[in-house]
């Protein structure tokens, strides 16, 4: 039986509370180990730079801080993301989260314990670069292993909880933790560190022993393809991009989705904060209580988007709400923000841009349905590392024009990056879509119809 027919083969079983909601039961406790893993890799976004750049967390110049916790980190972080997605399609996601887990594990233990005490700049750079590889293992496994595990008819619903539990925890309730941790018990930065140590270790523990599920160990390909566990499958994965074109027009839609918001948020500082010429109006402390807003709307409006999409369609609702409501949204946040030189009116349209950003949650169900079951992890292999992509293009798209045509200029070319790739998600369909079956049903409808009234 293939894998997609044994999913939606599991959900012809009655329906529990779990499944009511958009949650295979049998995957529960991996988003529980998704979230966990995450909040303990926030645990530092909000400090490590600054701590890097101590006597005690190193001493290292700020450029040499700047280029581990972010740079480096990034590529590493960008590539493991790929490979999340064809290392699933040969050895199975569980394997791969295994390996994530355990990678984030020892890396981790290396750089706290053998790495800063060293206060050597370069085994510093290397441990915490090196790091940077396991977590989109072990995260985007597992949403490789949520898709193809899922009946069709809930695999948006199941987009919109994985989000919700990696942005939960990266970095919403991760930096939560931070400041409870150093700022309510007094732990100091390396303590705080520590703690995110245990906290991942907990999350890979439940991810590797709770979650029981036949599709974790089994290589993602049908009885089509020759030995599905051969390693030579990592460089097959890439002609997709080519035999299905599709799939490169998700990939450039998936790195367009974050891209603004991560180029915005390198930006405001120097055109609503404490860094812009003669002062901007909101303090560092309004900044970052700005982007928690936005960010918290976002994660509610992940449950609601998946669920929305498994309804509404999920091409539809990506084309509409995200790229069209974004490109409305970005400059209405950015003009209105500058115009009123308000924290509240910002934090409002904060909130509406975080809230259409997850009307791209449905595109995590739609690349891996619209391709066959042997090119499944090579479609969630393109789509991760545009999510990784992101991180890179907002902020040089702010770094290059950001000096030719200033903050208004940036946000006009994310509008218009977003009504680029609205028209790109025209020709993101597949018969799977419930939008598109919906369309056919109609169609049928009217046909059969219009025979009778002949």
């Amino acid at each position: 039986m293939s894998q997609q027919t044994s999913a939606d083969a599991e959900s012809l079983r009655p329906a529990s509370r779990l499944d009511r909601i958009g949650i295979p039961r049998q995957l529960f406790w991996g988003f529980i180990a998704v979230l966990i893993f995450m909040i303990g890799d926030g645990v530092e976004t909000t400090f490590l730079s600054d701590y890097l750049q101590q006597p005690e967390g190193g001493g290292l110049p700020g450029a040499t801080a700047a280029f581990a916790t972010v740079t480096l980190y990034g590529v590493a972080a960008m590539i493991a993301a790929w490979f999340s997605g064809t290392l699933s399609a040969i050895w199975g996601p569980r394997r791969v989260m295994w390996l994530g887990g355990a990678w984030w594990v020892v890396f981790e233990a290396l750089f706290l314990f053998v790495a800063l005490p060293s206060q050597n700049p370069t085994l510093i750079v290397a441990t915490y670069g090196i790091r940077g590889f396991a977590y989109p293992l072990f995260a985007f496994a597992f949403l490789v292993w949520a898709q193809i595990a899922s009946p069709t008819k809930m695999r948006g619903s199941v987009a919109g909880w994985f989000w919700f539990a990696f942005t939960g925890g990266l970095p919403t309730l991760g930096a939560a933790v931070a400041a409870v941790s150093i700022g309510v018990f007094g732990l100091s930065q390396h303590g705080t560190l520590v703690l995110s140590l245990a906290v991942v270790t907990i999350g890979v523990l439940i991810g590797s022993f709770a979650v029981r599920e036949e599709h974790g160990l089994k290589p993602i390909a049908d009885e089509t393809v020759a030995n599905p566990r051969s390693l030579k499958r990592l460089g097959e994965g890439v002609d997709i991009l080519w035999r299905d074109r599709r799939t490169l027009a998700g990939g450039l839609i998936r790195i367009v989705n974050t891209a603004p918001q991560y180029g915005f948020f390198a930006m405001f500082p120097f055109v609503l904060g404490p860094a812009t010429p003669g002062g901007g109006f909101l303090t560092a402390p309004q900044l970052a209580t700005l982007a928690s807003i936005s960010y918290g709307a976002n994660i509610a409006a992940n449950l609601f988007f998946g669920v929305f999409g498994d309804r509404f369609g999920w091409r539809r609702t990506i084309t509409w709400f995200g790229c069209v409501g974004c490109a409305i949204a970005t400059p209405l946040w950015y003009f209105t923000a500058v115009s009123t030189q308000s924290f509240a009116v910002t934090a409002t349209f904060g909130v509406v841009y975080g809230i259409l950003l997850a009307g791209f949650v449905p595109l995590s169900a739609l690349m891996p349905s619209m391709v066959s079951p042997k090119d499944k992890g090579s479609a969630l292999a393109i789509l991760n590392f545009g999510a990784g992509g992101a991180a890179f293009v907002g902020p040089v798209v702010v770094t290059i024009l950001f000096p030719l045509v200033g903050g208004g200029g940036v946000a006009i070319a994310f509008s218009a990056l977003y009504i680029l790739v609205a028209f790109l998600s025209l020709k993101v369909k597949d018969g799977c879509d419930p939008g598109e079956q919906k369309l056919a049903q109609r169609a049928a409808v009217h046909v059969t119809t219009a025979r009778s009234s002949a």
